[in-house]
């Protein structure tokens, strides 16, 4: 295999697969190292506002996703304290308008099948399944990247490798001097239920974000309008890696007690007919780049979801490495080191910006009491347009 414009990326989640589809785009040939055997949905929904969607429809994905995603007319804030919504921001066309990209809430099975779609399509990208990345090493002549598949072991000349393989990154282990995952001390709980099963005002094309003392709760249609997507957040000790276990509804519903809930958001909780819970971990900062290997997404910045930019994070780390490599001069290792320190440079002040503000929403969205009176009477002082122009520096965000 020739080295010379071969970058290999370890993790075929959605941060891989962009970045397999970026880095191609822009002339380089490349390997996809994913240790399942086959890809399966894990999660339910997410959003993409438009500093995500805008780089997914350059990269020819448009057509494989609008008929999938949801475009949300808006975003009501709901208060357990006040019973209701507190406020609506718009969004739908005319703010996808505005923004020169669609708001896509979108059932992440989708999401990874229309990009497993272009990967395969694509002539200068090979993905290998049930294929687990051990170690890299460099040398004068690039990286030599050893994987395994099954009892066979394998090693590759590559440009790179760019570690995607999430917040129990391999790469990250292997090859960075960096604290491991961290738990945050919060337990996330979703489910997914037939829209037919609610009432329509409850299944309205919009982000409803429920905020109550010590919880909160965050539902949105998914499958073209068929599902409702269900997303409930409470504090709790549970923290087993991974994305996916089972949960028991009766302890998710003693969060969600009558005195706090208004019925409504307690009815969505009870049509879910099961739930699977993951604990959420923060990876904290550190090196993102280390001469001719880098991370991108979660391997590098896991962060809390209350932003709703974990998916987008990634998916710009994917556009910004693409085209700082497509521009550096790589001429031996060190341009390459230098590219990617570049990369790391270029994405770290704005990655650590939305973790920052991620983590503080989850702190309001969970107030009681006067502190929650006062979170409520802020935002509708603020208002819809102002409280979506805070949103800004986030949703307009260009390559």
């Amino acid at each position: 295999m020739v080295a010379s414009r071969t970058i290999f990326v370890a993790g075929a989640g959605i941060g891989g697969l962009t970045a397999a589809l970026a880095l191609a785009t822009k002339g380089f040939r490349v390997v996809v190292l994913e240790k399942a055997e086959r890809l399966e949905e894990i999660g339910a929904g997410l959003q993409l506002s438009p500093n995500a969607s805008r780089i997914l429809i350059d990269l020819g994905l448009k057509p494989r996703l609008a008929a999938r995603a949801v475009i949300p007319e808006a975003v009501s804030i709901m208060s357990a304290r006040a019973g209701g919504e507190i406020a609506r921001l718009p969004l739908g066309e005319a703010a996808s308008q505005s923004a020169g990209a669609p708001y896509w809430v979108i059932h992440r099975a989708d999401l990874q099948a229309g990009l497993l779609a272009e990967v395969e399509a694509h002539p200068d990208i090979e993905l290998r399944l049930g294929c687990q990345f051990e170690e890299a090493t460099a040398h004068a002549k690039g990286l030599t990247v050893v994987q395994r598949k099954g009892h066979d072991r394998q090693q590759d000349l590559a440009l790179a490798l760019i570690g995607a393989d999430g917040v129990w990154s391999t790469v990250r282990h292997q090859m960075f001097s960096r604290a491991g995952a961290q738990f945050s001390g919060l337990i996330a709980w979703r489910g997914t239920l037939e829209a037919r099963q609610l009432p329509r005002e409850l299944t309205a094309a919009r982000v409803q974000l429920w905020m109550g003392p010590d919880a909160h709760l965050v539902a949105y249609p998914i499958s073209g309008g068929r599902q409702i997507n269900v997303v409930a957040v409470v504090p709790g000790t549970w923290n087993r890696p991974g994305w996916s276990a089972d949960g028991d509804a009766a302890e998710l519903k003693n969060a969600f007690a009558a005195a706090h809930w208004q019925g409504s958001a307690r009815m969505m909780l009870n049509a879910v007919d099961g739930w699977r819970k993951w604990a959420l971990f923060g990876v904290p900062d550190g090196a993102w780049a280390s001469g001719a290997v880098a991370l991108l997404g979660d391997a590098a910045h896991a962060m809390l979801p209350f932003a709703a930019q974990g998916a987008g994070m990634a998916i710009e780390d994917a556009a910004v490495l693409a085209k700082t490599l497509s521009e550096s001069r790589l001429d031996g290792t060190a341009g390459v080191a230098a590219a990617l320190k570049d990369y790391a440079a270029r994405r770290r002040p704005r990655v650590g910006k939305v973790q920052r503000a991620a983590r503080f929403q989850g702190q309001i969205y969970h107030l009681g009491g006067p502190m929650a009176l006062a979170r409520d009477l802020a935002i509708q002082a603020l208002g819809p347009r102002r409280m979506l122009a805070r949103q800004s520096w986030i949703y307009d965000w260009r390559l």
